[in-house]
């Protein structure tokens, strides 16, 4: 992944100094034309998800939620694409740059591309007025809500002051406003049909990338007119139009997903499936047995399931066992500091313990979560060690240095020896927990101090998972001093535990959007609407503790400065790493996991996209694939062959 993004890195500083700125067991071809075909392919794919992971929204511009985004991407696309390497490719526009370092940037979109409705009849042409109409519903605040809005209130000139603008309006004024007054305050233009200009804020070499992020996507103007603005965020998957390689056919809730190929989809040249199926399963041990039976092409494997076929070599899928590409997800332990128990009161004991900075540091430093890493990566738990917020491979500096080496660097954690977690200190957190419980005493916090941790009913590997998670926090820092509660929801996490401020924590995971730091730090700063994780899991803007309050705003601080540097990439990368690392001392959020699993699988995952940011990792496009299972042998061909390209 280093070499990739090296060679992004290496792009965008050129750019910088030149402008100043089912088991599918067909045999017949997967790809959209007969020509060339691979009779080996799979035309109908089938894939899955956990219950955990089901969508809850099908507007795309309305959602910043991966299982949401991980279908939409399919049905809808934007400017540009990213390819198997994570870089920039066309899109719906052809060609694309800056001439002023980054201030303005020209997009020449594709003509002929078309909106479909779910059957795959035209319905209209694709063209600039749809991606201003797109613009204009994220920031418009009673149409969106604040979802999406915080990379082009960043970087788009007067995109924030129309959403203030819009949240000033009633709701009934805000649903008449055309694009006419936006076009006044904003700074997104289109010249003709098939040019589109955004004036940034700042110079921002890196725009570019916010493209493949859903705050960029278009909607139909026409689709808008024919339903009423009213009635968009309605919309179901039957009465949406679509611009995407699919439509999304079927949607039955907690059960399946079908995409169909989309007839009159622009790339005829691409290699599409004919279906995408993807299944809702209980866990991964019922999926294993699926793809056993057949029924799915791919499936990650449980702790269990892995130690079954790794440690036995007989095992008929021993040669099988493929260790995944890393996704981009960093995943966190996100702090509430804003708990409320099922009355809607505040759970004083856990509210002052999370804003004791004594406390959080024993979390920090005493956690070992080899064993709950175990149960992703059986073979090398290591290799899910996380320790910054930021995702590696994101981004590098100009010498080729990954910037969470910034981090670790500034926080003092060494290069991982392979065999122990990299921050853990018994020593330093048993420090922290006796000054805690001291201080926390004085303040009439009882012990020990009640965890509520919550995971979805009926998912026998969720409650596997949350059993390890207990019995770590019980190991590593004593019952004396904690006990996590094991909790369930029914079906919606957001609904059910987050929404009503219920859990003490939640394990959750954050992909860049677009290049560049700003879009993980941001969304944690206090007393800002676009700060995703600070209005919607730690709810630090209604803490009252007057110390963690200050911390927070100290951190924002930092993160603002950064924010500020646009015209060196460098030293803007150094200012987000002070943020990052000053966010990790003050153990503001905990950085848990990292996604490197085991699968079986009939996909080469070296053929799709794989980019650090952007929401098109899961675009079912241009996938090369099997009947038969691939063997390690082969993807370790396939990595070869990869990484010397």
């Amino acid at each position: 992944m280093k070499k990739k993004s090296k060679v992004l890195a290496f792009i965008l500083a050129a750019a910088l100094a030149l402008t100043a700125c089912g088991g599918g067991s067909s045999s017949s071809s997967s790809g959209s034309g007969d020509d060339g075909a691979d009779s080996n392919a799979i035309t109908d794919l089938v894939t899955f998800e956990t219950q955990t992971r089901e969508m809850e929204n099908v507007f795309i511009l309305n959602t910043e939620m991966a299982a949401d985004l991980n279908v939409l991407c399919n049905t809808n696309e934007g400017l540009l694409e990213t390819d198997a390497k994570g870089e920039l490719i066309p899109g719906l526009a052809t060609e694309w740059g800056t001439e002023d370092g980054g201030l303005t940037w020209t997009f020449t979109l594709r003509e002929g591309v078309k909106w479909v409705d779910v059957n795959g009849n035209e319905m209209a042409d694709c063209t600039a007025q749809d991606f201003i109409t797109g613009l204009e519903w994220v920031m418009n605040y009673y149409k969106n809500g604040a979802n999406n809005t915080s990379m082009p209130t960043a970087l788009i000139e007067g995109a924030g002051d129309y959403y203030e603008y819009t949240k000033g309006l009633t709701e009934e004024e805000a649903y008449a406003l055309d694009t006419s007054t936006f076009l006044d305050m904003v700074g997104i233009e289109a010249p003709d049909d098939y040019t589109l200009i955004y004036h940034c804020t700042a110079e921002a070499p890196y725009f570019d990338t916010v493209c493949v992020s859903a705050c960029l996507y278009p909607l139909s103007a026409a689709f808008v007119e024919s339903v009423g603005v009213e009635n968009v965020l309605a919309s179901n998957n039957e009465t949406l139009w679509y611009n995407g390689p699919y439509t999304l056919t079927e949607y039955i809730q907690n059960n399946s997903k079908t995409l169909t190929k989309n007839p009159l989809y622009w790339d005829t040249d691409c290699t599409l499936f004919d279906t995408v199926t993807i299944r809702i399963i209980e866990d991964t041990t019922v999926g294993y047995q699926l793809f056993e039976n057949g029924e799915i092409d791919h499936i990650d494997l449980s702790e269990a399931t892995l130690r079954e076929i790794y440690d036995n070599e007989d095992n008929q899928y021993h040669d099988y066992l493929v260790e995944k590409r890393a996704r981009k997800y960093s995943y966190q332990m996100h702090l509430n500091y804003n708990k409320l128990d099922e009355n809607g009161d505040p759970d004083e004991n856990w509210n002052k313990a999370a804003a004791n900075e004594a406390f959080r540091l024993a979390l920090y430093y005493g956690l070992d979560f080899t064993n709950y890493w175990a149960r992703t990566n059986y073979v090398y738990p290591l290799h899910c060690e996380n320790v910054t917020y930021t995702m590696t491979g994101l981004l590098y500096t100009s010498d080729g240095t990954d910037y969470t080496q910034l981090v670790t660097d500034k926080l003092g954690i060494p290069d991982s020896d392979g065999e122990t977690p990299r921050r853990l200190d018994t020593d330093l957190a048993q420090q922290y927990k006796e000054q805690a419980m001291e201080e926390l005493a004085a303040e009439g916090v009882t012990f020990p101090i009640e965890i509520d941790y919550y995971f979805v009913s009926g998912d026998q590997n969720a409650l596997d998972s949350a059993t390890v998670l207990q019995q770590i926090f019980s190991e590593s820092l004593g019952d004396d001093f904690v006990q996590l509660n094991l909790n369930t929801y029914v079906s919606s996490q957001t609904q059910e535990v987050i929404t009503p401020h219920l859990q003490s924590f939640v394990m959750n995971g954050w992909g860049a959007d677009y290049g560049d730091p700003q879009n993980y730090l941001g969304q944690e700063t206090i007393g800002e609407d676009t700060a995703y994780y600070a209005n919607n899991y730690s709810n630090i803007n209604d803490a009252t503790d007057e110390t963690l309050i200050a911390t927070y705003q100290e951190y924002t601080d930092l993160v603002n400065a950064a924010n500020a540097i646009t015209d060196d990439l460098d030293a803007r990368y150094e200012a987000y790493a002070t943020a990052e690392a000053y966010m990790l001392e003050h153990a503001l959020s905990i950085p848990t996991q990292l996604e490197v699993s085991w699968q079986l699988t009939k996909v080469n995952d070296y053929s799709r996209s794989n980019a650090m940011f952007g929401i098109q990792n899961y675009m079912y496009k241009n996938w090369e694939t099997s009947v038969d299972a691939y063997t390690t042998a082969q993807y370790d061909e396939f990595k070869e062959a990869f990484e010397a390209e």
